[in-house]
């Protein structure tokens, strides 16, 4: 780590330099992508208004030149980040993607990699004195950056942010004197050396710290990616230069066809709505006189919980390592046929009763349905759990009793329970649900699918919670599809239809040419339904579809039976065009005639 007058130094010279570059940038109208990872709130202060180190920089450094306080509200339509635009070096936009949460690997995988793909800088935060969360960020989440890293060279910021509480601050990388419940600096550089980053300590967020300490290792790689990508387009600009001898005509490509817009994850909502509707249900949960049920999955529940991996045979007693676990196990439920741990195989067959399983305890009982809608809700909801619970029992010792015996379900075997000396908002990245440890496992698996002699085992449950199509069939053909899509439109399930037209559009991109040369399904019949049912998307994309692979369709029979409107319309878009088809024709000839001839000779 450099001096304070080191950084004092390299920051002016690296505004100097920006200064050169003004112009050019000015000109081309330059763009920098910035997205910053981690909570560095310390997780133990009772001051949930801390400032953030992003929102700190762009309000302290005098690059900024204006900044769009409006994007700043946009985490209300995406929880998962916060977006902020501003100005720097003059007419540079910096774009800021700040996601304090890591739980977007584990809820958007797509997400997360189109924003490391997009950026030109990495920020990774942590508290010192948040010991736990940067255990979490080390064992759990360093190793998803390298993944998304690994086709990228992109530079990446460590920032350790605050000042340790338990000792004087200490930025010396061989000091132990802090190891206790800090994080030391030691940690910091060795996680920075794992992703091949730059390691800063922030032990306040004061103009000093901010401005030429962060500010100005942040500006340093702005001003290098910003020549990056102007040594890039002065590297196209030659490669476009045209070239004064005839050259063959150029085949354009064929005109977009419209991109559908995606909607936002609804992981947590449809896993919700699978525990009210209780389809696919294989747990039943009766009060000790058998007079109250409550459905559930045991998938859902495994994937949060190892001691509902206990009860429903998934591990054995002698794989728990934890007799906690396994005596609340015992005191808390039993099964009914007798054995609480049953040793039957793992994995539900289709048509099997669902496992009765009483619960012992009755004020856990009566807050029972609670408990699983906090489960099913992805355990992120801790607050809105303690309320309700608190609401039905209108008593601190019952409900703290309740409590208690659902962060002793979502603990984790062999580790200490620290929950009781957590925040909430530790609670919600302590307790993830993570079906992910059931992927493509046959561990309570009740789906098979077979392709091409590989077997790949599923979850009906999920597959009915996630995909509507799923649930009212699980081998949905594109005249199914289609004919779902009719139904879906009929009583006006909008979503319903939207993921039918996806799936259509899906299936016939994935179609190689000789397939459809040869395939007897009718393009032209599917883009009359879907004009005839009202499905706008799906008409306009298979017009562009049969235009792009004019010389397929056209071939067809079915061909004929396109309106004029439709005809003089795929011929307008047609590919290859037939401007193209006559230049080519034209540099053919001119090829071949007498004019043509070798210079040398």
């Amino acid at each position: 780590m450099r001096s304070r007058d080191e950084h004092s130094l390299f920051g002016s010279c690296w505004r100097g330099s920006s200064e050169v570059q003004h112009h050019w940038f000015l000109e081309e109208g330059w763009s920098v992508n910035i997205v910053a990872f981690g909570n560095e709130r310390d997780g133990f202060s009772e001051d949930n208004q801390q400032p953030s180190l992003i929102w700190s920089y762009l309000g302290r450094s005098a690059l900024i030149s204006q900044i769009d306080s409006s994007l700043s509200a946009s985490h209300v339509g995406n929880p998962v980040f916060t977006e902020y635009q501003a100005c720097v070096f003059g007419n540079v936009r910096l774009v800021v993607h700040d996601c304090p949460v890591w739980d977007i690997f584990d809820s958007d995988w797509y997400t997360s990699c189109r924003l490391i793909g997009g950026a030109d800088i990495i920020v990774i935060k942590y508290s010192v004195n948040d010991k736990t969360s940067f255990q979490e960020l080390k064992d759990s989440y360093v190793p998803m950056v390298k993944k998304a890293l690994n086709h990228c060279s992109v530079p990446v910021i460590i920032s350790a942010i605050g000042a340790r509480k338990n000792e004087v601050p200490c930025t010396c990388p061989l000091c132990t004197s802090d190891r206790r419940s800090c994080v030391t600096a030691s940690e910091g550089v060795q996680l920075a050396k794992e992703l091949g980053a730059t390691y800063l300590e922030l032990h306040t967020l004061n103009d000093f710290y901010i401005q030429k300490y962060f500010g100005g290792v942040l500006e340093y790689f702005m001003i290098q990616s910003l020549n990056q990508k102007s040594s890039e387009k002065m590297k196209k600009r030659k490669k476009t230069q045209k070239c004064r001898r005839v050259q063959p005509p150029q085949l354009e490509q064929p005109e977009k066809m419209p991109i559908l817009k995606g909607e936002a994850s609804h992981y947590n909502a449809d896993l919700h709505n699978l525990l009210c509707c209780c389809q696919c249900a294989d747990v039943a949960f009766y009060t000790e006189d058998l007079s109250t049920v409550v459905e559930a999955h045991k998938i859902i529940l495994c994937s949060v919980s190892h001691l509902f991996m206990l009860l429903f045979g998934v591990k054995s007693p002698s794989d728990a390592h934890d007799a906690s676990v396994v005596q609340l196990a015992q005191s808390l439920f039993a099964v009914q046929a007798g054995d609480p741990f049953p040793s039957s195989p793992r994995g539900v067959p289709p048509c099997v009763p669902p496992v009765r399983v009483v619960v012992k305890d009755s004020v856990f009982c009566s807050c029972l349905p609670d408990i699983l809608h906090f489960i099913y809700s992805g355990a992120f909801q801790w607050e809105r759990l303690e309320e309700d619970i608190r609401k039905k029992l209108k008593d601190p010792d019952k409900t703290e009793h309740v409590l208690e015996k659902v962060k002793c379900i979502l603990k984790t075997p062999g580790k200490l329970n620290t929950v009781k000396d957590c925040k909430s908002h530790q609670i919600k990245r302590l307790y993830n649900t993570s079906l992910r440890l059931f992927f493509n496992t046959p561990v309570l698996a009740d789906v098979i699918f077979k392709i091409q002699g590989a077997t790949v085992p599923a979850h009906r449950a999920v597959l009915v919670a996630r995909c509507e199509v799923m649930a009212a069939m699980f081998n949905a053909s594109i005249l199914q599809a289609m004919s779902l899509l009719i139904c879906a439109e009929m009583y006006q399930v909008m979503r319903l239809q939207h993921i039918c037209e996806l799936y259509i559009i899906t299936q016939l991109q994935s179609m190689p040419s000789r397939e459809l040369a040869s395939t007897s399904l009718s393009i032209v019949s599917l883009l009359k339904k879907a004009k005839f049912h009202n499905s706008d998307c799906l008409s306009t994309w298979l017009l562009h579809f049969i235009a792009t692979n004019y010389l397929i369709f056209s071939q067809k029979p079915e061909f004929q039976e396109l309106s004029v409107e439709e005809r003089n319309f795929v011929e307008m878009h047609r590919w290859p065009s037939n401007l193209y088809l006559k230049q080519l024709a034209d540099y053919r000839n001119y090829i071949h005639s007498q004019k043509c001839h070798c210079t040398v000779m």
